[in-house]
């Protein structure tokens, strides 16, 4: 009987600030992003961002039809927002889970504080955010 992997999220600066930024610019409506990037060991990186085709949001809900995705491998999970101000996964977030991992964004979008990594069963997934000095290198 194998170990639990441990999954940890690294999120890239220039992910990051695309999320609040996108999540600020729908406002009050929920935003709906595709992660992208790659998962190794239970580190899941997240570096690219995609808006969904199709996407459809209101203030209480954000989603998208899976069937019109293209293929790509690199799609990690989902990030939306909820402009309610909580940042736990509702029962309709864990039943439309997409990928490794759901990012939730609670209001007021500002920074570190108001990101939450998510697994499929609710459980928190820790964040580990790149620093500007890290992007340099």
């Amino acid at each position: 009987m194998g170990t639990k992997l441990e999954r940890k999220v690294f999120l890239k600066k220039e992910a990051h600030d695309s999320i609040l930024s996108y999540c600020k610019m729908k406002h009050p409506n929920e935003a709906i992003l595709i992660l992208k990037g790659k998962s190794k060991k239970g580190l899941i990186t997240i570096d690219g961002l995609s808006i969904p085709p199709f996407s459809y949001s209101d203030q209480t809900f954000a989603g998208f039809p899976q069937s019109f995705l293209p293929l790509d491998l690199s799609y990690v999970g989902t990030a939306h927002s909820h402009p309610s101000g909580s940042a736990e996964p509702s029962v309709t977030d864990l039943h439309n889970f997409f990928g490794l991992v759901s990012i939730i964004v609670q209001s007021p979008y500002e920074n570190d504080t108001d990101i939450f990594a998510w697994d499929s069963q609710g459980n928190q997934i820790p964040i580990i955010f790149e620093s500007a000095d890290e992007q340099k290198n």
